[in-house]
């Protein structure tokens, strides 16, 4: 006998682990530039530049890049910047981990902070944790029927499961091009830049998915101009592509994620010589799950007229979607500048990132809470300090709906930063405004009893010539016609021609007639 399987693709975490490191390291002022009086904002950027599997641990690699903006005593050009990395290399324990596994690495900087040790010296400390993992595509051989010559019976029941159908990591490259406003002086030398992605979107069709959102620009540089030698420039750039993926259909749920990966500024002269615009090179990381959901007729059980069959069972489970949601909050606050801090004159610049610190499961949702973390650069009325940048940390919580959701779904939760402004009050508040995407997808787990396998044997002719040949039988509560006939060796249409019965409808009480089919002995 041959069971008749279909393999049900399904991705599963094979193992993960996560570290805390501090990587810390003193670093002093270049010769060519003037002592550091205060430090204004400091940036920091990890980059993992080789991973080593081997005997159930990795060996990451990677630095810290960093740039600490400082304010120096000079009068003619206040504002210079310090950059350098830190290397680090981490050994990470995974059991399970095999060499010729794909491993993802998602890194987040908890802490960065930059400290004077004197005018020519400072110090750079940072708190980075790496979440580490495996995600394992496997298929599930699921018996969907039975293939004999010899009187076999089975029936099936249909179960909804969510395939996935492509899973694979990918990259967008975005080139573009800055042109400075003639308000604006040439640039000398970039000291500080952001370059943020916004509002990343994904519309999957045949064989492709369209991809669009922006790019925010922000460059504080120092100037030609010695009556304004430190200018700030902002901007959007937007861009869309189609990015080729064979296999997708519109009508499939996608699961993308977007991160943004190596970046780089450059001053190009225009064709004047002057030096007024900027090249903008970004590479976007893409994280993309394609799932399917799919009717699948389990074997569910078994029975023959010709031979003793005794399926062999296992435990298995499968994952059904249950909900894609896009949720969105609003979070609104009020920031004041300390004390010691001098009162605001204009802003500059306004950068933030979300931080998740706990996802709860609820009745008919997931309850998310975290923080907004906000630092604001702006220009001050103080000629002292030119610039400043606040620091503020804005607490959040968010349900999303989920119907029916139970404790031991799975489920995932992107949090995304989709806008972020702020509004000067005076000079000394700014409320802050800012909407956070939280997309969130859910799995119901299917836990089955599935047939794996099936041992045939003869019947026992003894016991089985002791049995009736004619029975007449009242059924029982919830009893069907596929028990009755397993029961009596029969099979379910010829209880359908004996009692001429419309279909396989009957309830307790029903009085029946059954005749024994034995085919082995026929």
């Amino acid at each position: 006998m041959e069971l008749i399987k279909k393999n049900i693709h399904m991705n599963k975490l094979k193992c993960k682990s996560d570290l805390q490191i501090t990587v810390d390291d003193d670093f002093n002022v270049p010769d060519a530039k003037p002592d550091i009086y205060k430090i204004i904002k400091e940036q920091g950027e990890v980059r993992i530049q080789d991973v080593k599997i081997s005997n159930g641990k990795i060996m990451v690699q990677g630095v810290l890049v960093f740039n600490v903006l400082y304010l120096s005593d000079e009068n003619t050009r206040p504002i210079y910047n310090v950059s350098s990395e830190i290397p680090f290399e981490e050994t990470i324990h995974l059991d399970g981990i095999e060499s010729e596994d794909d491993v993802s690495i998602n890194v987040l900087i908890e802490d960065l902070s930059a400290g004077l040790i004197n005018s020519r010296k400072l110090s750079v400390r940072a708190i980075i944790t790496l979440v580490v993992f495996v995600d394992e595509l496997y298929d599930e051989a699921t018996a969907v029927s039975a293939k004999d010559e010899n009187g076999v019976e089975f029936i099936n029941k249909e179960i909804t499961v969510t395939n996935i159908a492509i899973d694979k990591k990918d990259t967008y490259r975005f080139k573009d091009e800055l042109y400075l406003p003639s308000n604006k002086g040439n640039i000398q030398e970039i000291l500080y830049s952001e370059v943020e992605l916004r509002n990343p979107e994904a519309r999957v069709l045949e064989d492709k998915f369209n991809l669009k959102g922006e790019l925010l620009i922000f460059v504080l540089y120092a100037g030609e101009d010695e009556e304004t030698p430190i200018e700030y420039y902002e901007s959007e750039l937007p861009f869309s592509s189609t990015i080729e993926l064979n296999g997708c259909r519109e009508d499939m749920v996608d699961d993308i994620r977007f991160n943004m990966g190596s970046k780089s500024l450059q001053v190009l002269p225009d064709n004047d010589g002057e030096d007024r615009i900027i090249d903008v090179e970004a590479v976007i990381e893409m994280v993309i799950k394609i799932y399917q959901d799919e009717d699948i007729e389990l074997l569910y059980d078994i029975y023959s007229t010709a031979k003793e069959l005794n399926p062999i069972w296992k435990e298995t489970s499968y994952e059904s979607l249950l909900v894609k949601n896009n949720s969105k909050t609003r979070v609104n606050d009020r920031v004041k500048i300390n004390k010691n801090q001098p009162s605001i004159m204009q802003i500059c610049h306004t950068d933030g990132g979300i931080k998740v610190d706990e996802i709860n499961v609820i009745e008919d949702g997931l309850e998310v809470n975290g923080v907004l973390e906000v630092q604001i650069l702006y220009i001050s009325s103080d000629d002292q300090i030119p610039l400043n940048t606040i620091k503020s940390m804005i607490p959040f919580s968010q349900i999303i709906e989920v119907k029916d959701i139970k404790e031991d779904n799975i489920y995932d939760v992107n949090a995304r930063l989709e806008q972020l402004g702020i509004m000067m009050l005076d000079s000394e508040e700014i409320e802050v405004k800012a909407g956070i995407g939280l997309n969130a997808i859910v799995f119901n787990k299917i836990n089955a009893r599935v047939i794996n396998d099936i041992e045939v044997s003869d019947f026992d002719k003894e016991k089985i010539q002791q049995m009736p040949s004619v029975v007449g039988y009242m059924v029982k509560q919830d009893e069907s016609l596929w028990d009755i006939a397993k029961k009596f060796h029969t099979t379910r249409q010829k209880l359908i021609e004996i009692n001429e019965l419309d279909d396989e409808d009957i309830k307790q009480g029903d009085r029946i007639l059954i005749t024994k089919q034995i085919d082995l002995l026929i």
